[in-house]
């Protein structure tokens, strides 16, 4: 049960005597305004409570809170974190709430706010004691060791800077034997201001153990800003156990260090249990608010109230926002343009909404505002808080707030008549509002002046004006003149209470002139029924046309034929009179479903000439001039009448209609009377009768020519003799003809057809022979070899011989005299006698490509100089002016010298064309072409 219990704060009265030197080094030095200390660490006795809760209001008469803001305190306000524990003006801490048995330390933070806007911060822990309890049995610890180690804790807790913190109680290295462990003590957190000037290292605390009197212990901390990135941050004298800052903190970059502090003997072992030390940045005002865009872009509406929403900024300060340092204010410092009033806008100082505050806004005037929007630190405070401006463009969008205008009362026009699609009026207006938009797009109606619609207006999209456009033809004989009321309107409904402007409505007067009109046909087609046949120069009747211009003088029309396919009318010039100039045919390919259809036109005389058309059509009603026509022309019959039964079904065609067509009647004629011996005919129908050879009736396979007379059923009707050719044939058992019947029907016999294939074997021997004389001869003329023309032979005949003989032997000349010595070394080692210049020389063969066996007469050119150039790039013949040997032929011959042989020739020769032989046939051209010189 809750009870009323006094609840007393037990702290150290040590800090009394910090707290008094303070005050008497501070009366001596300028006044710093604020709180003592950064931190303040409160200690309660468990035994006060007496296991019961804390009560709401009690004041604790301890004075634990030093603030002065150097202004003698005066409507200074404490403001708490914690929603139970809070603070008054003269520093005592009392609760404001139930529930709280502090179990746990709390931990809430104190703010300190004066008359100058000006915020002061600190924190403050509560936290239990806890003594010794005589009831445990386990690692109990006399009264008097309890006492002096409250004392000491309590000594330690509370005293001035630098703080020094303790490790708890443990068991480890404890000679003592078991011993109860103590409850280990809440380490209030280290505050460290960021962008601190130094002097670095600055000392922050100092950590020892309890046992440091009886061994030597060596100090260390890990953590992230120790051994840990960012390294160095903090260090340890590992003797002193004194914990200092290296550098400079920012509290945006980190906002607080957990470190943890290790005590351990000369030997590496631990000595006490490691203790979590909780380093906090305290925030400086440091950085600018920073709004995310330079410039904003918002809009209101034309005419909007006071208090419309308009647009919104933010901006942005890297400082701690629970403090004053980044609560950001904002606040309007100018406006462009100042019309209607400077201050048209204002802006809620902590959500940075813009809203309205006068009436006035009119796009027409000023269609666009320029704001300059300033964010402010320390909840705006100018004197201690930093800024940063950005821009804020407000659009005054448009309303429909403007009528549309039109530029006159009045507008005028005219238009010719028979005229469609012309603009004959144009109506200005004026809008101010925004152009080219719903509000500003003018739409024109015509109210009165226009029952029949012949006129319309159209918007023009870019000067706004209204088109009037004629969309029905106008008649001067009709209406001379329209007065048309015009209204015009937006596109977008005007706004909530504006009305109409009278200048909204005007009057249009259109004037429709006079023009010559083409003559009509008052009947246009005209339609006229007339047999055909009638005769030319028949009279039709009278196409004539009217003149609209009625209030003119009257004009003269005069009528021309313009299509008229047939040829078969004329038209009276003057009064429209058709007659006929041939006989009219109502199965000419010009008539179309019985009508024949011709143009005329009207010409006026008036300036200028109008002219019209008009078309008549002529129902052209049926006689019976046409006689019917016998369908098929041929057709073919079984040669047996029993084979035939069903004969052949004829019928008739008739140019006609009824009743001047069918049913047909068929007849046989009487002569030749072999027709009706033969043939009979069956009716089948009105327009259908059956055409067959009489019963036991045998015709030889042929085609027979059967007239048959035809008449239609007119009046009187008409009767045709025509003419059907029927095959008579053999046929199988299906009724069809054979193929040999068909070929004997088509009037060919069978000798005829015998000839006919004698002829053709005959014709098919003859080219077989052809083909075969044809490649005989181009086989003997490949045989046949002539090395040169016979006229051009210096001999009767060349005769060709497959081997050359034993070479030439020629006594009467040496001709080893035109061999060089060095090539003819083979022949002077052989033993002295008589030696052969023809042998073949011991030497490589030349290697001469392969001649060809038969050479073609008109390649022997090729084959000489083949045979030179193979000589004179071969490298082991001998030289150019020795003895060529071409072909070894042996070493003997049993010939004589060929030139002891004489030309059998006794006329005169002419041997002049061997010099077109080339250098080789020089000597023989020589020889024989010298004439009697020789």
């Amino acid at each position: 049960m809750r009870t009323d219990f006094a609840l007393v704060l037990t702290a150290a009265l040590l800090l009394d005597t910090f707290w008094r030197n303070n005050g008497e080094h501070a009366s001596k030095g300028p006044c710093q305004a604020g709180f003592s200390q950064s931190f303040y660490s409160v200690l309660i006795s468990r035994d006060v409570l007496q296991g019961h809760g804390i009560l709401k209001g009690k004041t604790f008469n301890w004075q634990v809170m030093k603030f002065d803001d150097c202004m003698g305190n005066e409507a200074v306000v404490f403001q708490s974190s914690d929603p139970i524990f809070s603070v008054r003006t003269d520093g005592s801490i009392f609760a404001r709430g139930e529930g709280a048995s502090l179990d746990e330390p709390v931990q809430f933070k104190l703010t300190a706010s004066g008359p100058h806007t000006h915020v002061w911060v600190t924190v403050v822990q509560l936290a239990l004691i806890d003594p010794p309890s005589p009831q445990q049995n386990e690692n109990e610890v006399t009264k008097e060791e309890g006492k002096v180690a409250e004392r000491k804790e309590r000594k330690e807790a509370f005293q001035a800077p630098p703080p020094v913190i303790m490790f708890s109680r443990s068991g480890l290295n404890s000679s003592k034997g078991l011993r109860r462990q103590k409850r280990d003590w809440v380490i209030p957190p280290i505050n460290v201001a960021e962008n601190s000037r130094g002097p670095f290292p600055q000392m922050l605390v100092s950590i020892r153990s309890d046992q440091d009197q009886d061994i030597s212990i060596r100090y260390s901390i890990t953590g992230v800003g120790a051994d840990q990135p960012p390294n160095e941050v903090f260090n340890i004298d590992p003797v002193l156990g004194k914990m200092f800052v290296t550098k400079p903190l920012d509290r945006e970059h980190r906002s607080s260090y957990h470190l943890r502090a290790h005590a351990v003997d000369m030997n590496g072992n631990q000595v006490e249990n490691p203790i979590d030390l909780y380093i906090f940045v305290i925030d400086m005002n440091d950085n600018r608010p920073e709004f995310k865009n330079q410039v904003y872009n918002g809009s209101v509406d034309e005419g909007s109230k006071p208090g419309t929403y308009v647009m919104h900024l933010s901006a942005f300060d890297a400082d701690d926002n629970t403090t004053a340092n980044g609560m950001v204010r904002y606040r309007i410092l100018s406006q462009t343009p100042h019309s209607p009033i400077p201050n048209m806008f204002t802006i809620n100082s902590e959500t940075g909404d813009i809203v309205t505050v006068a009436p006035g806004l009119d796009r027409e005037k000023v269609s666009q505002y320029t704001i300059i929007v300033q964010a402010t630190d320390m909840e705006g405070n100018l004197n201690f808080g930093l800024s940063n401006t950005a821009t804020a463009i407000i659009t005054v969008t448009d309303i429909n707030d403007n009528p549309p205008m039109l530029t006159s009362r009045t507008f005028s026009g005219e238009v010719p008549e028979n005229r469609v699609d012309i603009v004959v009026a144009n109506l200005t207006v004026i809008d101010a509002d925004q152009p080219h938009s719903p509000n500003w797009n003018a739409i024109y109606r015509i109210i009165s002046g226009d029952p029949s619609g012949h006129f319309t207006i159209r918007t023009d999209p870019v000067s706004n004006d209204g088109m009037v456009t004629v969309v029905k033809p106008v008649d001067f004989e009709m209406n001379r003149a329209f007065m048309l009321t015009v209204v015009v309107s937006n596109q977008a409904h005007l706004a909530s209470g504006i009305q109409s402007s009278l200048q909204s409505t005007a009057g249009v007067t259109i004037s429709v002139q006079d023009v010559n009109e083409p003559p009509y046909f008052p009947t246009n087609p005209k339609h006229i029924r007339f047999e055909e046949g009638v005769p030319a120069g028949t009279s039709l009747t009278t196409f004539s046309a009217s003149d609209p211009d009625r209030l003119q003088m009257q004009q003269t029309i005069r009528y021309s034929k313009l299509n008229d396919p047939a040829d078969w009318l004329s038209i009276n010039r003057t009064n429209g009179q058709i007659v006929t100039t041939a006989m009219l045919d109502r199965e000419s390919v010009y008539v179309k479903n019985n009508i024949y259809e011709a143009t005329f036109l009207a010409t006026d005389n008036g300036s200028p000439a109008a002219s019209g058309t008009g078309t008549l059509q002529i129902y052209l009603i049926d006689i019976n001039d046409n006689p019917p026509a016998l369908i098929p022309k041929e057709s073919q019959i079984c040669e047996r009448m029993n084979r035939n039964v069903n004969g052949v079904n004829i019928t008739a065609a008739d140019a006609d209609t009824d009743p001047n067509a069918g049913p047909f009647v068929f007849e046989l004629p009487n002569f030749p009377t072999s027709i009706r011996r033969n043939w009979t005919i069956s009716r089948i129908s009105g327009d259908y009768a059956r055409l067959g050879l009489r019963y036991q009736v045998y015709l030889e396979p042929g085609v027979y020519e059967v007239p048959v007379i035809v008449s239609d059923s007119g009046n009187p009707p008409l009767s045709n003799r025509s003419v059907i050719k029927v095959k008579v044939c053999p046929c199988d058992e299906n009724g069809d003809c054979t193929t040999l019947g068909a070929v004997a029907a088509a009037g060919l016999g069978t000798g005829a057809i015998i000839s006919i294939l004698i002829c053709i074997i005959i014709l098919l021997s003859m080219v077989l022979l052809f083909v075969v004389w044809i490649k005989r001869r181009e086989k003997e003329r490949q045989t046949k070899q002539l090395l040169i023309d016979p006229e051009d032979d210096v001999r009767d005949n060349i005769l060709k011989y497959d081997e050359e003989g034993g070479g030439e032997e020629d006594q009467d000349y040496d001709l080893s005299q035109l061999q060089q010595p060095d090539s003819l070394e083979h022949i002077i080692s052989k033993p002295p006698g008589v030696r052969r210049v023809d042998e073949r020389p011991i030497i490589p063969e030349s290697q001469y490509p392969i001649r060809p066996v038969v050479p073609h007469p008109g390649d022997i050119g090729d084959f000489i100089h083949e045979g030179l150039r193979a000589a004179d790039n071969d490298p082991t013949a001998p030289p150019y002016d020795s003895l060529l040997v071409f072909d070894y032929e042996g070493s003997g011959s049993t010939a004589g010298s060929v030139s002891s042989l004489n030309s059998s020739s006794t006329g005169d020769q002419d041997y002049d064309y061997l010099n077109d032989w080339g250098p080789r046939f020089k000597k023989l051209a020589d020889m024989y072409g010298g004439g009697d010189d020789d």
